[in-house]
């Protein structure tokens, strides 16, 4: 940035910051700057191609300075302006959740599409590791009726959940248990669910040299790996069918359908469902042995 500060605008930071993080090679060099921008001037990216000739004060280049330095070491731009839309929701996040994905709206539909939706009825729904709380807020803010609650091992992630709730305006009740150890936790162990959700941790040690940088370097490891992610699931989909629960679970596509494959000894209605880009990403299970 050797521009003097009267020489900078809106088209030139976006020329400059484009081709400096494209020299780091960091994923979406052009959206890395739009982001940045549109948070730190207060408007939308597309209004920012309205604004070519806008000069950018010496405070707001004192703003954007730091904000690039981060993007430039692989930050995730969510953790960068802290937060990111989820669905119909705004959701905080921190080092301390994972950052939302496509797949989990995808997944949020799939529950919403559940068979029961259409009953009347008050559905009680609980999702196991909810990190930051995207899940049942977003499910609660389409269907207020519903008692939603979350659930995570890890107290940090539950502050940063119970502040979406309440900044999305939405009673989500959040707790904390090991869905590893499900007997441990007194709201487990006693509470009775319609339908229950995961999105856990699936990714092997072995896998993490597939990972990019951005989400290695920056993404919290205990959302994202586990020693035995089949284990998990399997103490997930036993707890899920016990509680005569419907289940819904997003996977690794390269074991879905062993994840299905399980879920098929503890539910009569197993379905494997596809993500946008085809891949085995999602399954179902109805009507639980246990019923």
């Amino acid at each position: 940035m050797k521009k003097t500060e009267q020489a900078w605008t809106v088209l030139s930071m976006l020329e400059w910051a484009t081709g400096y993080f494209e020299k780091k090679k960091v994923p979406d060099p052009r959206l890395s700057i739009e982001w940045i921008l549109s948070e730190v001037l207060g408007v939308k990216r597309l209004d920012l191609y309205l604004q070519f000739d806008r000069p950018l004060s010496s405070e707001e280049l004192d703003a954007i300075r730091p904000l690039v330095i981060r993007r430039g070491e692989f930050e995730p731009l969510q953790y960068i302006t802290g937060s990111t839309g989820f669905r119909n929701i705004r959701i905080k996040v921190t080092p301390d959740v994972l950052i939302p994905r496509a797949e989990t709206e995808q997944l949020v539909d799939l529950i919403l599409s559940h068979p029961i939706n259409t009953s009347g009825n008050t559905i009680q729904l609980l999702d196991l590791g909810t990190g930051s709380g995207c899940i049942p807020i977003a499910i609660k803010k389409e269907n207020p009726s519903w008692t939603c609650s979350g659930a995570d091992i890890s107290d940090d992630a539950l502050k940063i959940a119970k502040e979406n709730s309440t900044f999305n305006q939405t009673d989500v009740f959040f707790f904390r248990a090991d869905i590893m150890h499900p007997e441990q936790s007194k709201e487990l162990s006693e509470g009775n669910w319609d339908i229950i959700t995961s999105n856990p941790p699936y990714i092997t040690m072995d896998e993490k040299k597939e990972l990019n940088r951005q989400v290695l370097q920056y993404e919290p490891g205990i959302a994202l790996f586990h020693p035995d992610p089949l284990k998990l699931y399997r103490t997930l989909i036993r707890f899920s069918s016990k509680k005569g629960a419907s289940l819904y679970l997003e996977c690794n596509d390269k074991t879905a359908q062993n994840v299905a494959d399980i879920c098929a000894e503890f539910y009569h209605e197993v379905t494997l469902h596809k993500d946008f880009d085809g891949n085995n990403r999602f399954v179902s299970g109805l009507n639980s042995v246990n019923n």
